[in-house]
């Protein structure tokens, strides 16, 4: 007999890595990282709108899943980033402008396994 959900598809899920000190450290309000945050999903939906990946995220409009993940500083940010380049790991690094300040990045939705290797060391944003 089959296990539960074999063949079934992979779960897709959008990762969103913020910068946490921009709240807790540079005293940025709440909704201003929120939207740095929505910037980089969306961009990273839209830049990657072909991919098949999110083609189906976008059909499971109800069902969407995002994790959003905390990154200590730009340093780990801007970090993250390059590995994820590395990788081959797509993903759009939101830069705030005129400021031309790193605050977040959003990946394109993926398998879960695919990427979590990758985000383990970051923690859910708080």
């Amino acid at each position: 007999m089959a296990a539960p959900g074999a063949g079934a598809p992979a779960r897709l899920v959008q990762y969103v890595v913020v910068r946490s000190d921009l709240v807790h450290s540079l005293s940025w309000p709440l909704g201003a990282v929120i939207t740095q945050a929505c910037h980089a999903a969306t961009a990273a939906i839209h830049l990657h709108y072909t991919d098949p990946d999110t083609q189906r995220y976008l059909q499971e409009l109800d069902s969407m899943h995002k994790v959003v993940l905390g990154a200590p500083d730009e340093a780990a940010l801007s970090g993250l980033s390059q590995t994820l380049t590395q990788a081959g790991v797509l993903h759009k690094l939101w830069i705030e402008q005129p400021e031309n300040i790193p605050t977040c990045l959003a990946l394109k939705p993926y398998p879960k396994d695919t990427v979590h290797p990758l985000l383990k060391k970051f923690k859910l944003f708080k």
